[in-house]
């Protein structure tokens, strides 16, 4: 009698695995040709670094979307180099908005080693709306302002606010343009236009808008006579010192200054003497 035994696992026919195709960029295939393998890598690379930057450019915009204009100005009012912040004024619309704010809440602007020009400076100043101190002193590699720049100047909202005004060693300046700045500057206490070619004109013009005016540099103004000098402490009762180093008026007129105010303290243009007045 023949039996029949069921098979042993052992002997089972094993099925037959067929393999899948090999992806694109599968490696079987990638090192399969030496002529392609750079390329498709490199198309690779370049596929992965487009996908990159398009989720850091939405990571980043996201963040930028969440920050409040409020902390953005705030910001951007800790930067002092104006340089970076026409950079950051072109990112986007927001941060040209926050610029601008930055620029309105700021108490103290200082062109004094920075090239700038007529416009851009005008520009700036009129931003600042709250602005009460203007530095536009020259340098080494200052600015260049000129008349026209002044003018441009004096039209800006915060011109009657500024209680100082910095203009010293501008040389391109002449009457002309200081008078229309400092006829608006009604605020005024302390203001230095030394090393300019400035006459008596421009004296005149800040007795009469200045009324406020507590200190003043002449430095250097070789074209002050003593005229003006007395007009000028005679209408600023609150003058308290004067810095005429380097002018060409004579030791009377200090005196006939002290005449009208005793109080006041001049650094007189002699080398060696002290300063007179009441110290």
């Amino acid at each position: 009698m023949v039996t029949f035994h069921s098979p042993s696992p052992l002997f089972l026919p094993v099925p037959k695995i067929i393999a899948k195709k090999p992806l694109k960029y599968q490696t079987s295939k990638l090192y399969s040709n030496k002529n392609n393998c750079s390329l498709e890598i490199s198309e690779i690379q370049r596929f992965c670094l487009r996908k990159r930057e398009k989720m850091v450019e939405l990571e980043g915009d996201g963040h930028i979307e969440m920050l409040p204009i409020d902390l953005l100005s705030h910001i951007f009012s800790l930067i002092t180099s104006f340089t970076d912040l026409a950079q950051a004024s072109c990112v986007c619309r927001k941060w040209r908005q926050g610029v601008k704010q930055s620029m309105g809440r700021r108490e103290s602007l200082s062109f004094s080693g920075w090239k700038m020009d007529d416009d851009s400076t005008a520009r700036l100043v009129s931003l600042a709306y709250s602005l009460k101190e203007l530095d536009i002193s020259r340098s080494r590699w200052g600015c260049q302002i000129s008349d026209d720049g002044l003018y441009k100047i004096s039209l800006s909202k915060c011109i009657p606010n500024l209680s100082s005004i910095s203009l010293w060693g501008m040389t391109g300046i002449t009457d002309r343009g200081v008078i229309q700045l400092v006829s608006r500057a009604t605020s005024l206490q302390h203001l230095n236009i030394g090393g300019t070619f400035i006459t008596d004109e421009s004296l005149f013009a800040i007795a009469n808008s200045c009324r406020h005016l507590k200190t003043i540099g002449l430095w250097s103004c070789r074209h002050v006579t003593e005229s003006g000098l007395l007009f000028l402490v005679n209408k600023c009762r609150g003058l308290r010192s004067i810095n005429v180093w380097g002018t060409r008026v004579p030791m009377d007129c200090y005196l006939g200054l002290l005449t009208i105010s005793p109080a006041l303290q001049i650094k007189p243009n002699v080398y060696g003497l002290p300063m007179l007045g009441v110290q």
